[in-house]
């Protein structure tokens, strides 16, 4: 969605869509932006909620029937388990997505991995569809005057067809950048001293394998160690998703830096932000 400044700033109803890298401050924009009158669409919530409920739940039960006590009561429904996500924890979408390696060491067998992989990335796609029903609903059910879309870090990985054009459709897309090598390293050392659970494109992950083993002298990915494979892998996925992300904002949307979105503290701070890459844009 293209406009001018002053047309973002007196658009009655906003609706934002924040792309970029975990780590780079678009779970602090929507934090802010939900202390006023912004409904937080959190695209892992609905990941988590609505589509991987049900295979979040299998893979609990599945490792909870190893266990004879469990396994009684689960068969006699005596007990039930329920996926508590929130927006403010998606431990279990983190969880489910899981890290290849040596299952011993808390790693997913390799083929398993690419199965979760592909689950997760339909359950994304779902959910990016999900966004103008929730715009929607954010206004005639809710009573919130802006949506902020809250996407997953890998949005720019899906390639499918149609799905950018619909976001930019329904929403103003803002890219936060990293653009110093000082925040580029925070965002890495994050990631390498909590290492989490990631989605790769297919043919990335397969290409980055190879290399791993044999830098590391290893034939099978059951060896590896999961934290040091998703470590080695982060910066390498990180440098990857950038030609990525700026091309979607190239098209679609507006940029602006991880160092200027740490400096928004409220609704007003975020406006002016938005109205000056709106700016930026137009002057290039």
């Amino acid at each position: 969605m293209r406009m001018s400044a002053e047309q973002y700033l007196n658009w009655e109803n906003k609706s934002v869509t924040l792309l970029g890298m975990s780590g780079v401050g678009k779970t602090h924009l929507s934090g802010c932006l939900r202390q006023h009158d912004w409904f937080h669409y959190s695209g892992d919530y609905r990941i988590g909620k609505r589509y991987l409920d049900e295979p979040i739940l299998d893979l609990i039960k599945e490792q909870a029937m190893k266990v004879p006590f469990l396994r009684d009561l689960l068969r006699k429904d005596w007990i039930f388990i329920n996926n508590n996500i929130t927006v403010d924890d998606l431990g279990p979408v983190l969880s489910f997505v899981g890290k290849p390696g040596n299952p011993e060491r808390g790693g997913v067998a390799l083929d398993e991995f690419m199965r979760r992989q592909s689950e997760y990335r339909n359950a994304e796609v779902r959910a990016m569809y999900d966004v103008p029903e929730f715009i929607r609903k954010a206004h005639q059910i809710y009573g919130y005057s802006h949506f902020v879309n809250d996407v997953g870090g890998s949005l720019c990985e899906l390639d499918e067809p149609g799905l950018i054009d619909l976001l930019a459709q329904h929403s103003l897309i803002l890219y936060i950048k990293v653009t110093t090598a000082t925040e580029e390293q925070k965002l890495i050392e994050r990631a390498k001293s909590d290492p989490k659970p990631l989605y790769y494109r297919p043919d990335f992950l397969q290409s980055q394998l190879m290399v791993y083993l044999q830098e590391q002298g290893l034939t099978y990915a059951a060896e590896m160690a999961p934290d040091d494979f998703i470590r080695w892998v982060f910066p390498r996925l990180f440098h990857s998703r950038i030609p990525r992300y700026e091309a979607i904002a190239g098209q679609y949307g507006y940029t602006v830096t991880s160092e200027e979105v740490a400096q928004v503290r409220h609704e007003g701070d975020f406006n002016q932000l938005v109205a000056k890459a709106i700016a930026r844009r137009q002057e290039d």
